[in-house]
């Protein structure tokens, strides 16, 4: 009689079938196909934008670009997304999303997947990046410069403002990707405009991006994706003293949702 035991592969196992699925065939996919069609949409759809950029008074048109530009790359690197949990939101009203950080292409799976209008908090950095820049600026996005907060109190303020008038918005409260594919501490000052503007913050979870392009690479390696989003947290009646106990409740959250709901996690 046949042992029905089925024994899981050891890490070295797992880590010689990831070679060998993104071995050197892979890469030269990834250099000479994907990372090229990626620029070239940025250059292309970067310089379409600006004369419309000029014409765009609440970024609406900009976002549309953005859209267009990431569902591109997401058909083009072959990755797709499940997208769990977008019931919970009410499209009614205004929300802060707080979106784990782990790899450059979470960007264009938020743009391709979440269905409505947003503005992403940014750093200062990527301003000084060719078209990426300027189409930060003319779309409405929030600079923050870490280095030197006191200057970032005028872009603040606005997005309070912004979140009052009804645009909802994205923060990725690590503070920058992260190196391992694991959650870092959140930054209890990334909640500031959720309590200012006393919007709900809702937890939402990118599984794979890591796997998919980590830190300082340009290797792509096409794997499915899953944006989880969580139940809404508010915010009603707290004040600017309860950043961090917000902070710990919105992480504990994206913690349980990234490691222990993710299905692809579990594979």
């Amino acid at each position: 009689m046949q042992d029905s035991t089925v024994t899981e592969a050891r890490p070295e196992e797992k880590s010689a079938t990831a070679q060998k699925k993104y071995g050197v065939l892979s890469r030269l996919r990834s250099y000479f196909i994907f990372d090229p069609l990626i620029w070239m949409y940025t250059v292309v759809l970067g310089i379409i934008s600006i004369p419309f950029g000029f014409l765009d008074k609440d970024g609406s048109i900009l976002h549309g670009f953005a859209s267009f530009w990431s569902k591109l790359i997401m058909k083009t690197i072959l990755s797709p997304v499940q997208v769990i949990g977008l019931e919970k939101i009410d499209p009614s009203r205004t929300h802060v999303y707080a979106v784990n950080h782990a790899s450059a292409l979470d960007i264009p799976v938020l743009y391709a997947y979440l269905p409505f209008q947003f503005r992403i908090v940014h750093k200062k950095e990527l301003l000084a990046y060719p078209i990426v820049g300027w189409h930060l600026k003319r779309s409405g996005q929030v600079c923050v410069d870490q280095q030197n907060p006191s200057r970032s109190v005028g872009h603040i303020k606005s997005a309070v403002r912004t979140l009052q008038r009804g645009m909802p918005l994205v923060i990725f409260p690590e503070g920058g990707r992260c190196a391992d594919g694991r959650i870092q501490p959140f930054l209890p000052g990334a909640f500031f405009m959720a309590i200012k503007a006393q919007v709900d913050v809702v937890p939402v979870a990118l599984v794979g991006t890591y796997e998919l392009l980590p830190m300082d690479t340009y290797h792509i390696k096409p794997r499915p994706l899953q944006m989880i989003v969580g139940q809404p947290i508010p915010t009603a009646g707290l004040t600017l003293r309860d950043m961090e106990t917000l902070s710990a409740r919105v992480q504990d959250k994206m913690e349980e949702i990234y490691y222990e709901l993710a299905e692809i996690r579990k594979q």
